[in-house]
């Protein structure tokens, strides 16, 4: 009996009952610290070119309440419908991925959004998920069956083909997720040293075309670790970010106080936001952060491995390296580790379709936790 006293006192002082749980507080506190700070970073861009404070907020709402129904219906289906769905989902993907090439509206040089009324759509955040959904299928068979992986397969060319879409918008950096994250699954399963080689190689030779067919990516990369070299131009950002970072130091600011956002950090809510974030909550917020997705990464790591089928624990940790690999990114970027690639902090960014994404792809892991769960 006293032993049963003491496991019942150690479960009280949890505080959830199971991995899946804590994905889901973890995501919650993530999604109210991102709207506190979407806010900030924004009212006063949204006052000066929309004359209200309360404008990007107000859209951020909304996509929070349409990724929580996404997440809601992602928790509640069985994960391998979206297996046996996955022709028709990327027969969508691909097909709004062409159409944002021709008719979507061109911001700041490129076309990556479809409008939608009040709101965008963009592909390119769809396809980041799809790519992870054709990878686990094609990985877990092949380790179901005990045969060696390949590099150079249909499945790889159908990703391959989302990527030179998302790159003709152009979108490097979307680009780079979309083919990245399903070849470091390969590499991950099991994929032989000589093939990652050989796959190394050709990486290195396909990124160095792709920053030589657009020069300012070179600019970009010659800057990255002497921002202030040319500070006034391509290492504006980046000068601009570490300036609004250092002022934060251990305490912030103060909520709502951070000055980087008056002109000063271009996309302060949107690529940049953790720079306001950490001007306006200090050392103490960024290492809460980093604190977050650490522990997220932890627990989806933990989900896979108790996935029950090898299509649950190849799917979970790619939906672990897509929410936590765009945030490693983000944070380097935005701390100057690596050049400017567009890539949203998750949560914490403004961005509609990648939250609503994001927010689905957080669904369908805790639904491989929840049947891992049940298996156990």
């Amino acid at each position: 009996m006293a032993e049963v006293h003491e496991l019942g006192q150690a479960e009280r002082k949890r505080f959830w009952t199971s991995d899946m749980e804590a994905i889901i507080a973890i995501t919650l506190v993530l999604l109210i610290l991102g709207t506190i700070n979407v806010f900030s970073a924004s009212f006063v861009f949204a006052e000066a070119e929309f004359d209200t404070p309360y404008f990007f907020l107000k859209r951020h709402v909304i996509n929070v309440v349409v990724g929580l129904i996404a997440f809601i219906i992602c928790f509640r289906v069985d994960y391998h419908i979206w297996r046996r769905a996955i022709v028709m989902i990327l027969g969508f993907t691909i097909f709004a991925l062409i159409l944002v090439l021709i008719v979507g509206p061109v911001v700041n040089g490129a076309r990556r959004w479809l409008p939608l009324g009040i709101t965008q759509f963009q592909p390119a955040e769809m396809a980041k998920l799809v790519s992870i959904m054709i990878a686990a299928s094609y990985i877990s068979l092949r380790v179901k069956l005990q045969l060696p992986l390949n590099v150079f397969t249909l499945q790889t060319g159908i990703i391959s083909l989302m990527f030179a879409l998302t790159e003709l918008e152009p979108d490097m950096g979307t680009g780079c997720i979309i083919l990245g994250i399903p070849i470091l699954m390969l590499c991950i399963a099991g994929l032989e040293g000589k093939k990652i080689l050989a796959l190394t190689g050709v990486g290195i030779a396909g990124i160095a075309g792709l920053i030589i067919r657009e020069p300012y990516r070179l600019e970009r990369l010659k800057i990255t670790y002497d921002p202030w070299s040319d500070a006034q131009n391509y290492g504006y950002q980046t000068v601009q970010s570490l300036s609004a970072i250092g002022s934060g130091e251990l305490t912030g600011m103060g909520l709502g106080v951070g000055v980087s956002k008056y002109d000063y950090l271009p996309e302060a809510h949107t690529d940049f936001a953790f720079a306001i974030f950490c001007q306006e909550n200090g050392f103490l917020g960024a290492i809460l952060v980093f604190l977050l997705f650490g522990a997220f990464a932890i627990y989806a790591a933990r989900i896979a491995n108790q996935a029950r089928d090898e299509y649950g624990q190849i799917l979970a940790m790619g939906i672990m390296l897509l929410v936590v690999g765009q945030a490693i990114a983000n944070l380097f970027m935005v701390g100057g580790m690596m050049p400017v690639v567009g890539v949203p902090l998750p949560f914490i960014s403004y961005g509609g379709t990648s939250l609503i994404i994001t927010m689905a792809s957080i669904g369908i892991l805790t639904n491989i936790g929840r049947q891992g769960v049940k298996r156990t």
